[in-house]
C-alpha cells in the first residue's frame, strides 16, 4: 500500500472503531461524508485491500509499450534526426516512420531520456509586429539567407520569397551565393504558380537598388537627376511591380522567421532524403515547399 493508502485506512479503521465520527473523517482525509461512508463499508466487507486501486501495478491501457520508446530515443539519437527540434521530429516520425503520437508525450519521453530540443527560444524583442495584407499577392518578401543548408562547413545562399498576407512560400532557390539568377529564378516562380504580384519589398542589396540611389543630393534630385534602375528593377518595371526597398531587417520580419524555421527544419530535411548538391537541393524544394505551406500557411483576411 502507498502511504496515503495506510493512512485512509489507518483513519477509516478508527471511524470503524467508534473513535471518531464520519464527519471529523470526512474532514481528516479531505473527502466527502458519502465518500467516507463508501469506504467503510468497503473496508468492513474486503478488508484493507478495498483501498487499493485495482490498476495499482498495472501499466495503463494507453501507456506506450517499452519497446516503442526505446526506439523513438535511438531515431532521435540517430544521424538523420538528430538535429531535428521536437515538433519537426513528431512530424518525420509520422511521414517516415509510421509513429503517431502526441508532442505532449513525444516531449515527455525525450526529456525522460535526457534529450533537449535544439530549437532555441528566440529573446522577447519589444518591436511591435505589423498587420499582414488583407489579400494575398499585395505584397511579396524577398530575400536570402547563407547558410550550412547541407550539415558541412560551406555555406550556401537560398533565395526565398513569402506572401505577407497568408505566410505563404512562392519561391525558394538555392545558389553559392547570393545573386541576381536567384532572385530571377524565385520570381519566376512567383509568375507561373500565382501570377503577377502587386508589389516586392527586398533589402537595400545593390542587386534591387542602385548603390548610387543614396547618393543624390536634393538639389540634384529637384533637378530631376535620376539614377538608373538595376537589371532586377527594370525587370519589375515591365511588369508592374513596385519594388519597395526595406531600411531595416525588422521591416521585412516575416521573411526573417522564415529562415529561422527552414535553417531548422530543411538540413535535417537534405540528410533524410539523402540531398548533398545544389541541383538535388532545388528539386526537392518544389515539392517540400506545398509541404511547407500546409503546416504554416494561414488564410487571407479577404
Amino acid at each position: 500500500m502507498t502511504q496515503e493508502q495506510l493512512n485512509r485506512f489507518s483513519v477509516i479503521s478508527s471511524l470503524i472503531d467508534g473513535h471518531i465520527t464520519v464527519r471529523e473523517a470526512a474532514l481528516s482525509l479531505d473527502l466527502s461524508e458519502r465518500q467516507v461512508k463508501r469506504l467503510k463499508k468497503g473496508v468492513m466487507e474486503e478488508g484493507p485491500e478495498f483501498l487499493i486501486h485495482k490498476n495499482t501495478g498495472r501499466s495503463p491501457k494507453h501507456a506506450i509499450p517499452k519497446e516503442t520508446k526505446e526506439k523513438i530515443i535511438a531515431l532521435k539519437l540517430s544521424e538523420p534526426y538528430k538535429d531535428a527540434n521536437f515538433k519537426h521530429f513528431q512530424e518525420l516520425l509520422a511521414e517516415h516512420e509510421g509513429i503517431i503520437l502526441s508532442y505532449s508525450c513525444l516531449y515527455s519521453i525525450l526529456t525522460e531520456a535526457g534529450i533537449e530540443s535544439p530549437k532555441k527560444r528566440r529573446r522577447f524583442k519589444p518591436h511591435r509586429r505589423r498587420k499582414r495584407k488583407p489579400q494575398e499577392g499585395l505584397l511579396i518578401q524577398m530575400d536570402a539567407s547563407p547558410f550550412e543548408w547541407f550539415g558541412t562547413k560551406e555555406q550556401f545562399a537560398l533565395h526565398g520569397a513569402i506572401d505577407d498576407a497568408t505566410g505563404k512560400i512562392v519561391g525558394l532557390y538555392l545558389t553559392k551565393n547570393e545573386c541576381l539568377h536567384g532572385y530571377f529564378e524565385i520570381t519566376w516562380q512567383i509568375l507561373k504558380k500565382h501570377g503577377i504580384p502587386a508589389s516586392i519589398y527586398a533589402d537595400r542589396h545593390s542587386i534591387f537598388q542602385s548603390p548610387n540611389a543614396s547618393k543624390l543630393t536634393v538639389e540634384e534630385q529637384l533637378a530631376g537627376k535620376v539614377v538608373k534602375d538595376t537589371q532586377f528593377g527594370r525587370a519589375m518595371n515591365e511588369l508592374g511591380i513596385t519594388l519597395i526597398p526595406a531600411r531595416s531587417p525588422q521591416a521585412k520580419g516575416r521573411v526573417e522567421r522564415l529562415w529561422e524555421t527552414l535553417q531548422s527544419r530543411l538540413p535535417v530535411e537534405f540528410k533524410i532524403a539523402g540531398i548533398t548538391s545544389i541541383e538535388q537541393a532545388n528539386e526537392f524544394l518544389t515539392q517540400y515547399i506545398d509541404k511547407f505551406n500546409a503546416l504554416f500557411a494561414v488564410e487571407a483576411k479577404e
